[in-house]
């Protein structure tokens, strides 16, 4: 009997017990914050922080289509699961609570460590996934969508971002620029190909480890294998173009792709396979070797081992480039494998270069098949090419107008196209200002052609994409003349925002494109009215007629003040400006440059009044016209009296002859 009470004790107890624990867990859903809690203080668009005045607005339309629209905010945000207030300041979400598989990898990676050791440029989840807008990776719009993780990574990768400047110990430069330049750059912003490679493709997306890390996927050992998730025939097209040894030496093992290919800058590749530059050379040393050129005659295939051996210390050579790298047409299949091969293609290497080449006049030329136009080898050189910093290199400052004016020199095929008022343009140049720096005093910074006109983008000026069109010249000289476009930049030169700009002068327009004339020289003194008449007509006439202005056009005459003693050459204010050189005081300091005993009632004096301008100067109007009329009453008076007075005269003289006749008879 007392066995059965006692079971039906324990079986009301458990009962009671269940019922206690379904009221507990009631209790504490009742007691759980909603999502509709939350968005009552946060759906609110003003809502910010107190301590930085930091929104923490949350958009419930985009949170409903995240990848977390179901949960409810306390499930992330715990610490927010009170019945009285949160704290101000919660604790960061903890994402490995529910992706713990993936925290431990996180954990692990270079990011993972950063975080670890307090470093406050370190990524988390919201770094790259977002806060309350996460989406899954394969839509479009996600952070982490195949076409946006070079901007997402970029954020912190590119270039002078606080990361790339603060941690020094990484010695990869320029990842996002190189990145778009690349095949897979290219085949995925250019051509859409989001089966080309991303950053996630190789670093992965939560173990990213330094290259030197034997775990990385990045380390040399284990490249080769990243590389294949993609090129999954690698090796077997490798075998065809590396060179058999290195299979012989380690032939289960194939190089590492970084070896040839560039990290983040892939391109276009040809290997020197086993036709190395000794193989080529068996032919191409010999002087006599020749081939039919279109018009009848020979060119030389020659190559001369001087020039090679020159080659060898050049920018290809450093980079150890072989024949075939740039002569990559060739085909075992013809004998020669070099015969019909064509001319080297420069941009599988300089990509950039070549689309800009090929917009500017050169390229264009070249595209309508000129004879004249000028190829990459023109100004670079075929075997010998060398870097520009090379004094010997023809696209050395010191060399680039010689280099320019094999064509453009007076005479030479490119001059006697050339239409307009710019003439013996290499001549001009060498006596200018520019030329003189370069050429006599060797100062490598002076101007040459390439530096206005630039080295590959060259325009008619005629063109509104030339650096030397009217609209880009001042741009143009300020990569220079930074303080000068400064000046100018405060003068009454300036056009204000929305003004025409052929009102307002450009360098060119004092300064002569190619023979641009020291400032303090005579020839250019001497011009300097001539240059300010082209737009101030009537003030360089009114000069003109004042003591400076026939002082100017006497020999010696560049001593005399020119328009900008006056006013000023770049920095030209209007005269009531407190700061313009002849406002008040500013007028007396201009003056005594050239008048030391100058005064303020020395700068009363009107440099440009003239009598004709009656409006302007209306005392001496009136003054010239009074005087001319005064000088013209006599004149004419005068004369009138002397015309009537001269019959007169005649008579009496006839008379007086008369009487000594009379006399004598």
């Amino acid at each position: 009997m007392k066995t059965i009470i006692g079971k039906k004790i324990e079986s009301w107890a458990g009962f009671f017990f269940i019922i206690l624990l379904a009221l507990t867990m009631s209790s504490s859903n009742v007691l759980s914050m909603s999502n509709e809690d939350c968005l009552e203080c946060h759906g609110d668009e003003d809502l910010t922080r107190e301590a930085d005045d930091s929104s923490v607005y949350v958009n419930a339309d985009i949170l409903s289509k995240s990848v977390h629209g179901e949960e409810e905010c306390v499930s992330c945000h715990q610490d927010a699961d009170t019945e009285d207030e949160h704290p101000v300041k919660l604790a960061k979400v903890n994402c490995e609570e529910c992706h713990d598989e993936v925290g431990e990898v996180y954990e692990k990676s270079i990011h993972g460590k950063a975080r670890d050791r307090g470093d406050d440029l370190a990524p988390y989840c919201y770094t790259c996934h977002g806060t309350h807008d996460i989406l899954p990776p394969d839509n479009p719009e996600s952070k982490v969508y195949i076409t946006n993780i070079p901007m997402t990574c970029g954020r912190c990768h590119r270039e002078g971002s606080p990361m790339t400047r603060t941690h020094e110990d990484i010695d990869q430069h320029n990842v996002l620029k190189n990145f778009s330049m690349s095949m897979h750059g290219k085949a995925l912003l250019q051509s859409g190909l989001i089966v080309a490679a991303v950053c996630t493709s190789c670093h992965t997306s939560h173990n990213v480890r330094p290259h030197t890390d034997p775990a990385s996927s990045t380390n040399p050992q284990n490249v080769a294998k990243t590389c294949m998730h993609c090129h999954a025939n690698i090796e077997n097209t490798h075998r065809k173009v590396i060179r058999k040894s290195l299979w012989e030496k380690e032939p289960h093992k194939i190089p590492a792709c970084i070896e040839c290919h560039q990290p983040h800058e892939q391109s276009k590749i040809a290997y020197q396979g086993e036709y190395s530059n000794a193989y080529c050379l068996k032919c191409h040393s010999n002087p006599n070797l020749v081939k039919a050129d279109e018009e009848g005659g020979v060119d030389s295939l020659y190559v001369d081992t001087d020039e090679y051996d020159e080659f060898r210390g050049t920018l290809h050579k450093k980079e150890k480039i072989a024949c075939v790298k740039c002569h990559s047409n060739m085909d075992s299949a013809r004998d020669p494998i070099c015969k019909d091969s064509g001319p080297v293609d420069c941009s599988a290497c300089h990509p950039e270069q070549s689309k800009v080449y090929l917009n500017s006049i050169h390229g264009k030329l070249l595209a309508k098949l000129d004879p004249n136009a000028p190829g990459c080898t023109d100004c670079h050189g075929k075997h010998n090419n060398m870097s520009k910093a090379n004094p010997d290199s023809p696209i050395n400052p010191i060399n680039i107008p010689l280099l320019c004016g094999a064509c453009h020199q007076e005479g030479k095929k490119a001059a006697v196209r050339i239409k307009g008022n710019e003439q013996k343009i290499v001549a001009t140049y060498s006596m200018s200002i520019h030329g003189k720096g370069l050429v006599k005093s060797g100062l490598l910074v002076s101007a040459t052609c390439a530096s206005c006109h630039t080295g590959h983008s060259i325009q008619p000026p005629a063109d509104p994409a030339s650096t030397v069109n009217r609209s880009h010249v001042s741009d143009t000289c300020e990569s220079c003349h930074y303080g000068v476009a400064r000046k100018i930049q405060q003068s009454i030169h300036n056009p204000p925002v929305g003004a025409d700009t052929s009102r307002f002068p450009v360098c060119s327009d004092c300064h002569s494109a190619h023979g641009a004339a020291r400032v303090t020289g005579a020839v250019f003194r001497k011009q300097q009215a001539s240059e300010c008449a082209k737009c101030h007509r009537e003030e360089v006439e009114t000069y003109r007629e004042s003591y400076h202005g026939k002082a100017s056009m006497l020999a010696g005459g560049e001593r005399a003040a020119q328009c900008s003693d006056c006013h000023g050459s770049h920095s030209i204010l209007a005269a009531t400006d407190p700061d313009s050189t002849l406002a008040g005081a500013n007028a007396v300091k201009t003056c005594r440059k050239c008048h030391p005993g100058a005064n303020l009632s020395f700068t009363t004096y009107r440099t440009h009044a003239t009598h004709g301008d009656k409006k302007r100067n209306p005392d001496m109007y009136y003054a010239f016209w009074s005087m001319t009329s005064l000088l013209l009453g006599t004149f004419s008076l005068f004369g009138l009296h002397t015309l009537l007075w001269f019959p007169r005269s005649f008579k009496e003289r006839l008379e007086m002859m008369r009487r000594a006749r009379r006399r004598k008879k």
